[in-house]
């Protein structure tokens, strides 16, 4: 059981019971640093305690914590974190949650609000950004550099892609400002990289309606610009989807399947490489002038 000023686990202080392998009782003081199991510190927060003995009690499949604390001002409301576990603490270092929740209490009318955490909104704001900047932008980048043979489809298919991916990033940035705003996390990196995601975007909007033609002597620092944007745009997504993934303490199945689709995209660049330059070799060279 964890009391928290945000409603989150990093810089959070638990009370934490278990039974040991022998039966014995247990329950700790746990300083919630950040999220590895190495920086959940036993002995350490910031609860006070009062001279009464803790107890856990096992009742069937429940658990019982019993423990009193001592506040230094009144609180009328706080928000708590519960979260179990199956396995139990080897030499007090605590394993990964099984589930979690967030709660708002009121201590002066005894009732709770429900939870406080909008886990929802956390899970649509990264399927969004995944779906857009990690899946449909990726594809439409894979068409315009490998499929240039299938004469004007490439182009369409691009932009479909494109303005697609652009347009659910989009909706990633916003529900990930209405997630800040109501849980105001301090993941500075995160969103820096997401406004910069943003930013990029805009650019290659932009760059589509003042695209020159082909016979332009600009047309190629336009494509200059074009290209090293997007991969830009492409390889911070993938940085911020992962960092994502870390700082939401997503679990795995986030990780394995965003694993899957990273894998897949590599996969289908080295193989367009492969045949691109089987194309390029198979070019007749031109004979120099006489």
């Amino acid at each position: 059981m964890g009391f928290s000023n945000d409603g989150l686990m990093v810089g959070s202080s638990a009370m934490v019971g278990w039974i040991g392998r022998a039966g014995k009782s247990h329950i700790r003081q746990f300083y919630l640093r950040d999220q590895s199991s190495s920086q959940v510190i036993v002995n350490e927060g910031r609860l006070l305690r009062s001279g009464v003995k803790p107890a856990v009690l096992l009742y069937g499949s429940s658990i019982y914590l019993a423990f009193q604390l001592k506040f230094l001002a009144h609180v009328a409301e706080k928000k708590l974190l519960f979260a179990f576990s199956t396995e139990t603490p080897n030499g007090f270092h605590l394993t990964k949650h099984d589930d979690k929740v967030s709660i708002s209490f009121d201590f002066s009318a005894g009732s709770s609000s429900g939870s406080s955490y909008p886990y929802k909104l956390k899970r649509n704001h990264g399927a969004l950004a995944i779906f857009g900047w990690g899946v449909l932008l990726p594809i439409g980048a894979i068409i315009a550099r490998y499929c240039k043979e299938w004469d004007l489809l490439w182009f369409e298919l691009h932009l479909a892609f494109q303005f697609a991916g652009f347009l659910f990033g989009l909706a990633a940035v916003v529900t990930g400002i209405s997630l800040y705003n109501k849980i105001h996390a301090d993941v500075r990196v995160h969103r820096g990289i997401g406004i910069f995601l943003l930013v990029l975007g805009i650019l290659q909007i932009l760059a589509f309606f003042v695209r020159p033609d082909k016979d332009s002597k600009i047309r190629r620092y336009w494509n200059w610009y074009h290209h090293w944007v997007g991969r830009l745009l492409l390889f911070f997504s993938a940085i911020n989807i992962i960092l994502g993934i870390k700082v939401g303490e997503s679990g795995t199945p986030w990780k394995v399947g965003y694993g899957f689709n990273l894998t897949i995209i590599l996969l289908a660049c080295i193989f367009g490489e492969i045949m691109l330059w089987g194309r390029l070799s198979k070019k007749p060279v031109a004979d120099p002038p006489s």
